[in-house]
């Protein structure tokens, strides 16, 4: 479906009973919707949850900016996910978000506590400014992030070729359990089919938001929990620990083989936990 939300049209896509607790699953920077893949929000679901996944805009299926030109910042990003929930009419929810999704969902879970259930974070940090001094990116991913180890961007118009540039982008990220690369061209491929500018998506690393003090995560009362790959080169773990550390009662749990990334290879492990910190 499609909803105009703070200013944009956003889709959402949802699984399950709405009688259920819901559950909105954020997805991080440059991510569509795909990338929390139906059948985990199926299996999800499945466990009597009502899963609720949207397109960030520029990506998917949602309003798209010109590449370069976002018409938007991060608190729009931040007001469009209790958007989602408000169209819904879900007056509060079990919240994961991933990476860019997870400092989202700090941000929520702070200044929307009411809205908020439970919170999950997934290979992210701490979204507060003025917090401890944390490891940088591994130097192979800032070598990507710079272009020094990037081929030249595709012509966008031409499907195989963008969806081989962007399977190449996901290659540093991964863990030793190694890219899925099968799995991953197919969730580049339906993310690709859906949107008008695929080149837009990129358009999140240029935006800016309300910075949240550190100290503040301090006041996040629900149960949360965290995990992280064990071989996340944006965020080593150091990071996942201090989030654990700054968040009262947080449970951390480390996830070995994985880098900045959502394999299938990590549903076995990630569901049942995630099953648990919702019920």
């Amino acid at each position: 479906m499609r909803a105009s939300i703070n200013g944009a049209e956003l889709c959402i896509g949802t699984f399950g009973d709405p009688a259920d607790p819901a559950v909105l699953l954020i997805m991080g920077a440059a991510g569509s919707m795909d990338r929390w893949e139906a059948p985990f929000c199926g299996r999800l679901a499945a466990a009597g949850r009502h899963v609720i996944r949207y397109d960030h805009r520029d990506t998917g299926a949602s309003t798209t900016y010109p590449p370069g030109a976002p018409g938007y910042t991060g608190d729009d990003l931040v007001a469009d996910a209790v958007g989602v929930l408000d169209h819904l009419g879900v007056v509060s929810a079990h919240v994961v978000g991933l990476s860019m999704g997870g400092a989202m969902a700090q941000r929520i879970a702070v200044e929307h506590p009411d809205r908020v259930r439970t919170l999950t974070l997934m290979s992210t940090s701490p979204a507060g400014t003025g917090g401890p001094a944390l490891p940088p990116m591994s130097a192979a991913l800032r070598a990507a992030f710079s272009g020094e180890a990037q081929p030249p961007e595709p012509d966008w118009s031409d499907r195989e070729a963008a969806i081989a540039f962007l399977l190449a982008g996901e290659r540093p990220y991964a863990g030793s359990r190694g890219l899925d690369e099968d799995a991953t061209r197919a969730v580049i491929g339906r993310a690709y089919d859906r949107s008008p500018s695929p080149a837009s998506a990129d358009n999140h690393f240029l935006v800016d938001g309300t910075d949240l003090p550190f100290e503040r995560l301090a006041e996040i009362a629900v149960p949360t929990l965290v995990l992280h790959g064990a071989d996340d080169p944006m965020f080593p773990p150091a990071h996942g620990h201090a989030l654990a550390d700054a968040i009262p009662g947080a449970r951390l749990r480390i996830l070995e083989g994985i880098g900045h990334e959502f394999p299938r290879s990590a549903w076995d492990e990630v569901l049942p936990l995630l099953i648990t910190h919702t019920a």
